[in-house]
């Protein structure tokens, strides 16, 4: 019923007056709304739908509305591409937005480079492509996390918190960038001393995890290390923990993990993250939280950082581009581009032509903390050079 009411409210958000298509700034965005994997995605694509709302209210950019097109592609690749083609062949859209699996990226790469549109890739991780000194020209990432940072990260942390001998699982959902995530976790574990034991690939609709979880406890790890969609992190851990194992847990900080490790309530899960959570209580957490108040919002209010970057983001890119803007225009404004995050993250989104990530990385750590009943930080911003 939650990802009924979900396509209810952005389909109705996407729809504008005929006029706009002549007369707005046209974005499409394709992503996860609906499926197993909704609770990752869907909450950041209502995140950017709210503030392009609130946005327009304002008067929109230089005076013109900015109008969004959502659809559902329920993390199937071949439907992303036909809403890449119908934003580009029919919408005339000047950017295209993907906040879903990392299966869906080659498809609307494709289709994208062939209507010659900048795609942002709003929530998740980012493809390897945007990372300099040679990044594809169209292809430019806010999505919060940049895996080979982050297992660098993960390595570091964990072996700071362990006095014995680190022997990690490793966990990765079956699609591109969860794979390489673990991939490049597993190649860099012997620089910090850790012995990677097993390692789990899942496919993305596995509903019961008792057989993975099973081949990883066996292995006897002392840690599990998992960056991918947080259905995956999660019933990973809570599986292990069914069948007794009393190690500790790494996962990635994505949607909808704030609330998460507030409901799971254990100590040993820990999460990386370069969005700050709610807890900290900063001015644009506030500000968020104010937008959304009277808005038809399905999805916690500590779910949606990721998209409302993103959304911040959208409004800088088009913002650059001159009146009547174009996909030229956008892409331009993209390859020059700094974005305050606001303290949202540790730090700018800044773009260049060589770049279109961002040139550092900040990652902070969170868990649950049994006295205090709360969820913590663990570990303040920690910097990476992004290569």
């Amino acid at each position: 019923m939650k990802h009924l009411r979900t396509i209810a409210m952005l389909t109705a958000m996407s729809v504008a007056p005929t006029i706009w298509a002549q007369d707005a700034y046209v974005v499409g965005l394709s992503g996860v709304l609906t499926g197993p994997n909704a609770d990752t995605y869907a909450p950041s694509i209502q995140a950017v739908t709210v503030y392009m709302e609130q946005l327009n209210k304002r008067g929109g950019i230089n005076g013109k509305p900015v109008r969004l097109i959502v659809q559902d592609n329920q993390g199937n690749p071949s439907k992303a591409a036909a809403d890449a083609k119908k934003f580009a062949t029919q919408d005339n859209a000047i950017l295209i937005v993907n906040i879903g699996l990392s299966s869906s990226f080659g498809p609307m790469v494709a289709e994208a480079t062939r209507a010659r549109i900048p795609l942002l890739f709003g929530g998740g991780a980012c493809p390897l492509e945007v990372l300099p000194p040679n990044p594809h020209e169209l292809q430019f990432c806010s999505a919060s996390t940049e895996i080979n940072s982050a297992g660098e990260m993960a390595m570091q942390f964990i072996t700071e918190l362990s006095r014995e001998p680190v022997k990690l699982g490793i966990v990765a959902m079956a699609i591109p960038i969860s794979r390489g995530a673990m991939d490049y976790a597993d190649k860099v574990a012997p620089k910090y001393g850790v012995s990677v034991v097993r390692k789990e690939t899942i496919p993305p609709a596995t509903a019961d995890y008792t057989a993975s979880a099973t081949a990883l406890k066996s292995a006897e790890p002392n840690w599990v290390y998992s960056l991918a969609p947080w259905v995956t992190e999660v019933k990973s851990f809570e599986a292990l923990r069914k069948l007794g194992w009393t190690g500790k847990f790494l996962g990635a900080a994505l949607n909808p993990t704030e609330g998460e490790l507030a409901r799971v309530k254990d100590e040993g899960l820990y999460v990386l993250g370069p969005d700050a959570f709610f807890v900290e209580n900063t001015p644009a957490h506030q500000e968020i939280r104010e937008a959304v108040r009277n808005a038809n919002i399905t999805y916690p209010v500590t779910d949606l950082v990721e998209g409302w970057v993103a959304a911040m983001v959208i409004e800088q890119s088009l913002k650059g581009a001159a009146w009547p803007p174009t996909a030229e225009k956008v892409l331009a404004s993209m390859s020059n581009l700094k974005v305050d995050t606001r303290g949202l993250r540790g730090g700018p989104i800044e773009w260049s032509k060589t770049n279109h990530i961002r040139s550092k990385q900040y990652y902070r750590i969170y868990h649950w903390n049994d006295k205090k009943r709360a969820v913590v930080r663990v570990k303040d911003w920690t910097a990476f050079d992004v290569k």
